[in-house]
């Protein structure tokens, strides 16, 4: 099934991401406040039950991309799900005019260095990214020094021009 756009004014919507992320254990910063610069899309089964998620917030500028939300739920996992979830959000961030993605992730490297991920300053990307939701949160929280940030540049992923 193609995936699902989240529209920031559907609140069923909202809640059942919502849901879903809690369970995967990811950040819920944002979710309630939306901006135009916050893109996030679904994976449903047949039943419409969601089944992975992915995501990314652009900077004020959009040079830069905060990769969020990516998660597949148990019973979809091993089929590469992740990976075309986070590549879509990857291509479209790139479509979007974003040259940079970045992102924060603990316990996920290997999978992010499969997809082109380098590990990163966390002060870099927090920089690159102020305004974002997740790194507002961060720094509020005192949890930015604990986290560990990836970055990669968005070059191959750009629209070619004629």
């Amino acid at each position: 099934m193609p995936l699902v756009p989240i529209d920031p004014a559907d609140a069923d919507a909202r809640a059942d991401l919502r849901a879903f992320l809690a369970a995967a254990d990811l950040t819920l910063a944002g979710l309630d406040s939306p901006t135009p610069r916050l893109r996030l899309w679904v994976d449903q089964d047949a039943t419409g039950t969601v089944v992975g998620s992915t995501g990314y917030e652009l900077s004020a500028d959009g040079r830069h991309a905060l990769i969020r939300s990516v998660a597949v739920a148990p019973s979809a996992r091993t089929r590469g799900a992740g990976s075309r979830l986070a590549r879509h959000a990857l291509a479209d961030a790139a479509a979007y005019g974003a040259h940079h993605a970045w992102l924060f992730s603990r316990r996920s490297g290997p999978f992010w260095q499969k997809l082109g991920f380098t590990p990163a300053d966390r002060d870099a990307l927090a920089a690159a990214l102020p305004d974002t939701h997740q790194v507002r949160l961060f720094r509020a929280s005192g949890q930015l020094a604990r986290e560990v940030a990836w970055s990669r540049p968005l070059a191959d992923l750009r629209p070619t021009t004629p």
